[in-house]
Parts: structure tokens; sequence; C-alpha cells
């Protein structure tokens, strides 16, 4: 049976104010039908651009050499109507972030619906009753009235249900998936991952993959392809390139894939004394939002016992919507508390005041999970970085910070010129390690890290994470990282505390928590995690079969 994909000899450059650029160089490689193809690489590396060429999604700026055959049909020179069928009924794509696939103000029945009326001669009740069908296919609970839902009704994990099932409704012989667990908790992850091999299995889908997680090419890929600066390195079975990669940059990327229990016990700081003063103290803290036009208020965290001690990590885990991010906003001022005791530095948060909480955020830092949302875009690195100086009366103005702000991009390991570059200019892995420096800029003695490394790839934040452990025993900053990573925490936590639905389920030292522990919904967090080894990781996936709901 022929291939349902060739690629031969791919080029792809982009017409820039500087010049040209290519982005793809000589690529040649294949998928056969039923077969999952994974192309691995770092952000930069082509994958997503080759995966683009192949239905035609390209910029204008693009010129592309070299042949597409899709089903036989070279479609590197189609335009137009022609290109338009192929998308969707040969090849379709999942993107990344479903919300940015999926329109707002439109039902994800009539998105559905209206790309089979499309294609094919339908009517509205036939349409509607096959986006019906996918619906049920790709595990939406009540297809018949979540088809008139919009896409903010659904989860995160639900939105990229949708969008496969809007891809798979066309019958395409082969999926693209540009990373698409990329933004999801392990556990939703490894839903979507069942998803895809069970497409595969039923439908006899053919699947190109696009990831730089080398745990989700073991759980899922047949074959790996790896990229690099544009330049297909290595390809072969899976089995092969894990156990006996020929390329350094191969072994690179395997390497730097958190795994739990890598932490020595001898890497493990023991416990601060008793005498040691709480930075933070929770107890039964319970944090609601209020509810609109009658509804009822939504209870966020409930009940939660924590404390976080001077110079300690306390690593805080749940999937979205746990609450951990909620904690960690009402520890920052941010978020205000319903109920119980919240003590920030023996400052009761409950009833407190901006005014009376002012002289205390000072002594904290907070990094975002995505720093290009939180910097001002109009601001060069170095005029963000020096901003919280200039707030708190530690500086006249950026001008005179910039010593200061030198120092600090040393410390995380940027040249001080990238001080006069602007947030677009640096890469997510340079950006994350400028946040970072903002957010010790004021010489925090609490330091909350919001999920700051989820959106990174997988070597880049192996390099943050261990930039942020060398920085952490060099200023010796008490810090709440929150994560929905278990082997991302262990790197760096002295206890974990895991997060459910609001409530705290398990709390402990972090090697307790991870190599025992007790509650259902940690054993199925730690099941969840794919690790770079097929052959264990279809034992995990046993073991998380035979676990079932788990916490439910």
């Amino acid at each position: 049976m022929s291939d349902v994909v060739e690629i031969r000899d791919l080029h792809v450059d982009f017409a820039t104010d500087a010049g040209t650029v290519p982005a793809v160089d000589g690529v040649s490689l294949s998928v056969a039908p039923g077969e999952v193809l994974a192309v691995v690489g770092e952000s930069g590396s082509g994958k997503t651009v080759t995966s683009r060429a192949i239905i035609g999604l390209l910029p204008e700026t693009a010129s592309t050499r070299g042949a597409i055959l899709l089903r036989g049909t070279d479609v590197v020179p189609l335009s137009g109507a022609a290109l338009r069928r192929v998308r969707g009924t040969d090849a379709a794509m999942v993107f990344q972030e479903p919300s940015a696939a999926l329109n707002p103000v439109y039902p994800v029945g009539w998105q559905i619906a209206e790309g089979l009326r499309a294609h094919r001669r339908l009517s509205r009740a036939e349409a509607r009753r096959i986006a019906i069908d996918y619906l049920d296919r790709v595990g939406i609970p009540e297809p018949e009235s979540r088809i008139d839902h919009y896409p903010h009704q659904f989860s995160g994990g639900q939105k990229q249900r949708v969008v496969i099932a809007m891809a798979l409704a066309l019958e395409p012989e082969l999926i693209i998936a540009d990373e698409p667990t990329t933004a999801l908790d392990v556990t939703v992850q490894a839903e979507i991952l069942d998803l895809l091999r069970r497409i595969r299995d039923e439908f006899g889908t053919a699947v190109l993959l696009i990831t730089h997680n080398m745990g989700v090419v073991a759980d899922l890929a047949d074959r790996v392809a790896v990229m690099l600066d544009g330049h297909l390195i290595e390809q072969g079975p899976v089995g092969e390139i894990f156990a006996a990669p020929r390329e350094a940059y191969t072994r690179e990327l395997l390497g730097a894939v958190p795994r739990v229990g890598a932490r020595t016990s001898a890497q493990r700081r023991p416990d601060p004394s008793p005498e040691t003063a709480d930075v933070v103290r929770a107890q039964n803290l319970v944090i609601e939002y209020p509810g609109r036009f009658t509804r009822p208020a939504f209870r966020a965290v409930d009940g939660v016992d924590l404390r976080i001690r001077a110079g300690e990590v306390v690593g805080l885990v749940g999937e979205s919507g746990s609450g951990k991010t909620t904690i960690g906003r009402a520890i920052a001022g941010l978020t205000p508390v319903t109920s119980g005791s919240l003590t920030v530095f023996d400052h009761e948060m409950i009833g407190t005041s901006e005014r009376a909480f002012r002289p205390l955020r000072s002594r904290i830092g907070f990094v975002f999970q995505d720093p290009s949302t939180s910097f001002n875009p109009l601001l060069t690195i170095a005029q963000c970085v020096a901003e919280p100086l200039v707030v708190h009366g530690r500086a006249r103005d950026p001008r005179s910070a910039r010593e200061r702000v030198d120092e600090l991009l040393e410390a995380v390991q940027l040249p001080a010129a990238f001080g006069d570059r602007y947030p677009h200019e640096l890469s997510g892995g340079q950006r994350q390690r400028a946040s970072l420096a903002r957010a010790l800029a004021l010489d925090p003695e609490l330091l909350i890290a919001d999920e700051p490394t989820s959106a990174l790839d997988v070597s880049v934040q192996a390099r943050v994470l261990e930039l942020f452990s060398e920085l952490q025993e060099r200023f010796g900053f008490a810090c709440l990282f929150i994560s929905h990573d278990l082997a991302v925490v262990d790197l760096l936590a002295d206890r974990i505390a895991v997060l459910y639905r609001g409530e705290l389920v398990e709390e402990g030292r972090s090697e307790q928590v991870l190599q025992s522990p007790q509650h259902p919904y940690t054993q199925r967090l730690l099941a969840s995690l794919p690790v770079p080894d097929p052959v264990e990781q279809a034992q995990r996936r046993s073991a998380l079969a035979a676990l079932g709901d788990g916490a439910a």
C-alpha cells in the first residue's frame, strides 16, 4: 500500500526585511496508512513549517521547493479551490491551541457541520447528525445537547477533543497533530493520546505528530524523525531511536525529559529546623468567586491547610481548575480570601486592604506562566526588569536602575546587551529568564512561580529549571512552585502538596509523596506522566488503565 504522504527534498524559505531565511532545508520523509510518525525538535527546528506545507498553510512570505505527494498528488503547486479540496478530505490539522482554532461566536456543532457542508452535499440535519456522532466518538459526554454549546463552555481537554472531531468528520487519511497536548494537564494529555491511538487503530488514519516531548513520542509513535535547524538529522523506528540514538542532539532531547526520582537523596535538602519561621501559613483556607445572575458562588479553594517556611520550596500540584493558581494569587494579594486564615509574613490576608499589604508586596516575586503576556511589548527588557524597582521607590527611573538590571540579567544567564531588546526579540526560554530577573529585582523573601516552564521546549525547560535551582540556592528565597507536572516539581521541591478540586488531598516530603502516594488522584497523576522509554511507557499505560478514574 502506498504512503499517505511523501515529502521529497522539501525546501521552505521566508522573505524578511533582513533577507531570505531558510526554515526547512532538504527534508524527505513519508507516512504510511495507519502509522504514527512523530517529528520532534525544538522551536525553530522547522517541524511545524514542514507539517503546514502539507496542506498549504504557509504565509505569503514563504517560498516552497520540492514535492509533497498527498495521496499521489503534488500539493506544492496547488492553490485556491484545488488546495481547499485537499484540506479536510485528504489531510486535516489539529492545532496546538484549540481556543484559537474554534470560533468563539458559533456553537461547536455548527462549526463541525459547516466544514462538512463545505465539502459534501449534505442537508443541515444530516450534517448535524454526523457532528453528534463524531462528538460522541471523541468522548464528549451528552453530545446531543453539547453540540449546541459554545467553545467557552468546554474545558481545555474537551476543546481539543472537539477540534479532533472536526478533523475526523471528513474522514481524512492523514491527521496532522501539531503539539496537541502541550498546554494540557498530564491526565488530560494521557486521554488525548489514547484518543489519537484509538483513531489510528479504529479508522486506520495516519497521524503526523509534531512535538518536542519525547515522553509523548514514546507513548504514541511508531517511527520518529528528528529535526534540527531545518534539517532532518535522524529517523527510524521508535524502539531503535530510543534505544540507540545516533545523533548527540537526539540524546540531548531524551536526556532533558524530567523523570520522577531523578534527584538522589543526597541532592535533597533536610527539613528546616522547627524554629524556622513560616513565610506563609494557611488554615482552613476558603476562596470563592461570586456567582453572577443569581448563580451560587464557585468555591475554588475548600478548607486548605498549607505552610511555607523560610528558604523552603513547596511544590503545589494539580490539574487546571484545582485551585493552585488561586492560592498563589491569594498569597500575592491579587485574589481576596473568603474565610479561614491566610497569613503572609505574619500579615492576615482576610479583609486586608491594598494600602496595608503594599509594603509586603515588595518582599514577594511572581513568575507567570506566559512571560510574553506579562511583559509590556512597548518596553525594552531592561525597562521591564527595572519596573518593580521604580514602582517600589528603589530607583528614580529605569535608566538609574540599569546597573542593577545588568546584574540581574547576568544572574539569569542573559547577556546585559539583551536589556536593550524588546520582548518579541527573545525566544520563549530567554523571556522566561528575563521574567525570573524581574521577579528577583527586589530581593524577595518569597517567590511564587506559576507554571513557569510548561510552555517551553523540553531542553529549554531543563536549563530554566537548573537555573531556578541555582538561584534558589544562591538567594535563599522561599518558593511556591505551581505545576501540573510532578516530574518537574520533583527536581525542585522540598515538599509537595497535591490539590484536587479545591481540596488538599496529599502533602509531605517530595520523596514520600512520589515514592508511596496515598491518594488515588496522586497515583493517577504519577501514572499519567509519559516517560522517554517505549517499553516502560507501555507498562505505565496499562497501569493507568487499571487505575480507572482514580480520584472520582
